[in-house]
C-alpha cells in the first residue's frame, strides 16, 4: 500500500511516501513537519529511506528518520550527507512488494532519480514530472532546461504502456491515464 504522508501537510513540503510491504520504505522524507509520528501509526520500523533528489524540501526530515527508525538513506549522491547508499542507474531497489529500476533523470537537480517497477506500473516521479504536465524547475542550481527534457523523453521510454500509478514530489498522485501527464509534461517543456 502506498500513503502520501504529508498529502494534509500545509507546510512546505514534498510529498513523502510509505510503502508497506515485503520492504517498507519511505520514498523522500518531506521537511518541515514531524513525519516520525506518521509513520508510527503505520509501522514500528523501516527497511529503507529512498530519496528522489536531495532538494531541502525532500530531505529535511533524514535525520529525524534516521535516528528513529536506524535506517539506511539511499540516493544517487552519496556526496550529499543526507545520502547514506548509492543507488546506481539502472539499479533495482525493492520497496513495498514490488522491485523499482532507478532511472537517472538530470535537469532539476543532478541527482534526481525516479523509481519505476514495470511489475506494478507504479512510477515514483519526484520533481521531474507532476500531474496536468507539469514540470520541475530549471531555475534552480544544477537545473537545466534541455537535460530535463531528455530526462522526461528517458522516463516516456522507460515506462512505456505500462504506467498505472504516477506519484509526484509535490500536488496529487495521477492514477488515470498517467501517461498522458508525462506526455503533456514533455511537450510543456519545450515549449515555456
Amino acid at each position: 500500500m502506498i500513503r502520501n504522508l504529508a498529502g494534509d501537510i500545509r507546510a512546505f513540503t514534498s510529498n513523502v511516501f510509505l510503502v508497506d510491504g515485503e520492504t517498507t520504505a519511505l520514498v523522500d522524507t518531506g521537511a518541515n513537519f514531524d513525519v516520525v509520528p506518521m509513520v508510527r501509526e503505520v509501522t514500528d520500523s523501516l527497511d529503507a529511506v529512498y530519496l528522489t533528489h536531495t532538494h531541502p524540501d525532500h530531505i529535511g526530515n533524514v535525520d529525524a528518520v534516521r535516528e528513529a527508525f536506524d535506517v539506511q538513506t539511499w540516493g544517487y549522491d552519496t556526496g550529499n550527507l543526507a545520502v547514506d547508499r548509492r543507488i546506481d542507474d539502472g539499479e533495482r531497489v525493492q520497496i513495498g512488494d514490488d522491485v523499482f529500476e532507478a532511472v537517472h533523470t538530470p535537469g532539476h537537480k543532478d541527482d534526481h532519480l525516479c523509481f519505476f517497477s514495470r511489475g506494478s506500473g507504479v512510477c515514483f516521479a519526484g520533481d521531474l514530472v507532476f500531474a496536468n504536465g507539469g514540470f520541475g524547475r530549471t531555475d534552480l542550481p544544477e537545473g537545466d532546461r534541455g537535460a530535463l527534457v531528455e530526462s522526461i523523453d528517458r522516463l516516456r521510454e522507460v515506462v512505456g504502456d505500462d504506467l498505472t500509478e504516477l506519484h509526484t514530489g509535490h500536488g496529487p498522485s495521477v492514477t488515470t491515464r498517467p501517461k498522458d501527464d508525462i506526455d503533456l509534461a514533455a511537450k510543456a517543456a519545450r515549449t515555456r
